[in-house]
């Protein structure tokens, strides 16, 4: 008994989004008895573009006749391409997820990625959007021609240089499992979690507060030792009524944002907390309100109500900081792929290279060039946004809770 060799259909529906669309041809196809080998729908502005492969050892020719006139009963327009290439349906899984942030994203921007993805010879395989606020964020699935250290060094080097040309931030990821099972947050405290540095806040009560601040910049700029620094810094403290660490907590403010992130992420089961090269006496209260599972901070010695300029026990600096990391990853049983970590200083550098996930955070050039991903934008919920979360998936979930937080204007 001969058989009829198959041959492949290629349709591609296009027009306005409404009910109906997808079941219509999809009755038009049964009726022909295709095999469906592939199908990829994507709705832009409402604008709807769907796309079937199939195959069929029945007349071809027939069936395009038979679904442009199914596709004219509800206004849409068809295009059908006998004998398209079966080898574009093949899903081996991209290599790398890149996410572009911008304020906006300009075409010029994007255009400066995809080239430079192109010359690494790089494809693009699917684009949607995560972000419309406060940010734009696009998401890039890439399948990059060698997946090996060496040729992810090279692509996460070309998307660097490329963000500091085209004035967007691009977040590179490898794609698979280990970027859906991050389980452990840890964010660095002063110009991260809040806006500003604890310290000079001190300072200002103590009227050292230029000394302070030039201490801090060359720490965070790598230029002097974490401990050396702290120690310089809070024997200007001294004599300081510790009453002032209760009321400088309380004026603390959170980077925008930082609510939501770390609402959203307890939401997803994430642990959550900070380690901070500050003062817990300052951010305990903090921790409380946001509902931390952790912090690490160093502690100020206070004696007769009044602050003696030295810290008391293990002092919280860069090793430090990536000592807590680990402990609490082992406390909650989560392995170091599986944590994130956010900062902006160099003491930050250790923490963020221990983490799966680095993230440079408005950072300095130092922590930049270690980090897995920098975000310049001022806004700490693009941290969702570079983990996969999308923020109409947040605006749905406080919707739900009850929670509307009015839009502001960003730009």
């Amino acid at each position: 008994m001969s058989t009829r060799k198959a041959t492949t259909v290629l349709i591609t529906v296009t027009g306005p989004d409404k009910p109906g669309v997808t079941s219509v041809l999809f009755a038009a196809l049964t009726r022909h008895g295709v095999e469906v080998l592939d199908v990829e729908q994507v709705v832009i502005r409402s604008r709807l573009v769907l796309g079937v492969l199939v195959s069929t050892t029945h007349d071809p020719e027939g069936l395009q006749e038979l679904t442009e006139q199914a596709m004219a009963s509800v206004g849409m327009h068809v295009d059908v391409e006998i004998g398209a290439s079966e080898r574009s349906s093949a899903r081996h899984g991209s290599s790398h997820v890149l996410v572009v942030l911008g304020r906006p994203v300009t075409a010029r921007g994007f255009t400066e990625v995809a080239r430079r993805l192109a010359a690494l010879g790089a494809n693009i395989d699917s684009i949607r959007r995560v972000a419309d606020y406060p940010v734009t964020g696009l998401e890039l699935a890439v399948s990059a021609s060698e997946h090996t250290p060496e040729a992810d060094a090279e692509l996460r080097a070309a998307m660097a240089e490329v963000s500091v040309r085209a004035q967007v931030d691009v977040a590179v990821e490898q794609a698979g499992l280990t970027r859906r099972a991050k389980r452990l947050v840890v964010f660095d405290v002063d110009s991260t979690l809040i806006q500003g540095e604890v310290i000079e806040m001190l300072a200002a009560h103590a009227g050292c507060e230029e000394q302070v601040r030039e201490i801090t910049e060359a720490a965070m700029r790598g230029e002097l030792d974490f401990t050396q620094s702290l120690e310089r810094r809070v024997a200007l403290l001294a004599g300081l009524p510790a009453s002032i660490l209760a009321e400088v907590g309380r004026t603390l403010e959170l980077t925008p944002g930082a609510r939501t992130t770390i609402r959203t992420l307890r939401r997803l089961g994430f642990r959550c907390g900070v380690v901070s090269g500050g003062f817990t006496q300052v951010i305990q209260g903090l921790a409380e309100e946001l509902r931390l599972d952790f912090a690490a901070a160093n502690e100020l010695e206070i004696e007769d109500g009044k602050l003696t300029g030295r810290v008391t026990g293990e002092v919280v600096d860069r090793a430090g900081k990536a000592v807590a990391l680990r402990r609490f990853a082992t406390e909650y049983g989560i392995p170091l792929a599986q944590c994130v970590a956010v900062g902006d200083g160099a003491n930050d550098i250790d923490m963020l290279s221990t983490a799966g996930l680095g993230v440079a955070f408005n950072a300095k050039p130092a922590l930049r060039e270690v980090a897995d991903t920098a975000l310049s934008q001022p806004f700490l919920d693009a941290v969702l946004f570079v983990l996969g979360v999308t923020r109409a998936e947040v605006e749905a979930a406080d919707a739900a809770d009850g929670l509307v937080e009015e839009r502001i204007e960003v730009g």
